[in-house]
């Protein structure tokens, strides 16, 4: 459906116009949130012909409590309205349960921790919605995502940097993404620092200017995890293990628990008065180890255990926004989101993948996540952890 809305007058205090750049029909992910409204306005103020998208890619107990996707579109009308542009709601929940959610379910069932927000990038919204931005007659699309891209002169390829806010960037999240998805990309917010764009949003009067930033998994909602899973995941109970080989409790099933976990273990009075190093009678419990084969949670105290950390992995499913791997040598790499980068030599991998090895051992290394490599601002991709070496 499309619904179309009038334009507002320009306030006074609003940011000023950027000229000077060719104008393009831009089609911009509307998803309700401040980020991508401010896409779409600093777009707009720009000269581009604007047009939103707002995806509903979930529809499995859709409700206000947790996905609220009819709240979300609401606000993303309102944002249209404000900004005088027309705004489409496309349903592409098919292609997110096909393409993301299918692997999401394997991999936990491998005993694995799964990244569905990177896949769902790839995936839906520079695949699915790019394809359908291009469908609209788009020749750009643009998302709130807090990244960079830029056509380097001495390559002709379109690096994806990080963005200008150290913590927002979101680059691990779009480490997948190619050529031919990232010279049609546009990611204007990536220059502004989050106080920025909320200062814009207030400015010109956006209603979601002091909307929450959401956190949940893409397109599932902030629910109670271990619940939601538990509806497509049998629960097949096991032993929890500690480093010695002693017997500390009953877990509700591999999948439901991921490595350097530390709450709803139900082991917190147990104590190790002989636990090494960091252990001790009041040190907490951590998840170290997923046995599959014999269907054993292993757990140790202290967060410094040996088992936690690591300092070599391996992985699988690679992908270079280039093109092609990198130069063996020196970079740097995350092996979660909230990470500071680490010091890493590059080296080819089996199957096409890559080992990365680290000066300083790495806490919690998960097989399932993504290894995402940088050479200073530029992400230059990345792959599936699938191996960890201590």
């Amino acid at each position: 459906m499309r619904v179309c809305l009038a334009a507002p007058s320009r306030r006074d205090d609003a940011p000023p116009i950027i000229t000077g750049m060719h104008k393009h029909r831009v089609v911009v992910g509307l998803s309700g949130g401040v980020d991508s409204a401010v896409t779409a306005y600093l777009l707009k103020e720009q000269g581009h012909e604007v047009v939103g998208i707002f995806m509903k890619n979930w529809e499995d107990d859709d409700d206000d409590q947790y996905c609220s996707s009819r709240q979300d579109f609401l606000d993303a009308a309102s944002v249209a309205d404000v900004l005088g542009i027309e705004i489409e709601h496309v349903n592409f929940a098919a292609e997110y349960k096909d393409r993301v959610f299918a692997e999401f379910l394997r991999e936990y069932r491998a005993g694995r921790t799964p990244n569905p927000d990177v896949l769902c990038n790839a995936e839906i919204k520079f695949k699915a919605f790019l394809d359908h931005a291009m469908r609209l007659g788009a020749e750009k699309m643009a998302t709130g995502h807090y990244a960079r891209v830029r056509l380097n002169a001495s390559t002709g390829l379109h690096d994806l940097l990080r963005g200008v806010d150290a913590s927002k960037d979101q680059s691990y999240f779009l480490h997948r993404l190619n050529q031919a998805q990232l010279a049609k990309t546009l990611f204007p917010v990536g220059e502004l620092r989050k106080t920025e764009v909320r200062r814009i949003a207030e400015a010109i009067g956006l209603p979601n200017a002091r909307k929450k930033d959401s956190t949940g998994i893409c397109f599932i909602g902030e629910r109670p995890f271990r619940e939601f899973l538990n509806r497509y995941i049998a629960c097949e109970p096991g032993p929890i293990k500690d480093d010695r080989g002693r017997t500390l409790g009953r877990h509700m099933g591999l999948s439901f628990y991921t490595l350097g976990q530390r709450q709803g273990l139900g082991i917190g009075g147990v104590k190790d008065r002989g636990a090494p190093r960091g252990g001790g009678d009041h040190a907490p419990w951590f998840v170290a180890r997923k046995e599959v084969a014999t269907h054993t949670l292993r757990v140790v105290q202290g967060h410094d255990h040996p088992w936690l950390l690591s300092h070599q992995l391996g992985a699988l499913d690679a992908s270079w926004i280039a093109g092609r791997a990198p130069v063996a040598g020196h970079y740097t790499a995350k092996t979660r989101y909230r990470q500071q980068d680490a010091a890493c030599t590059l080296a080819d991998g089996l199957d096409g993948g890559f080992t990365l090895a680290f000066a300083q051992a790495q806490w919690a290394v998960t097989p399932g996540q993504s290894a995402v490599l940088y050479d200073g601002e530029v992400c230059l991709g990345g792959g599936v952890i699938a191996q960890v070496q201590r």
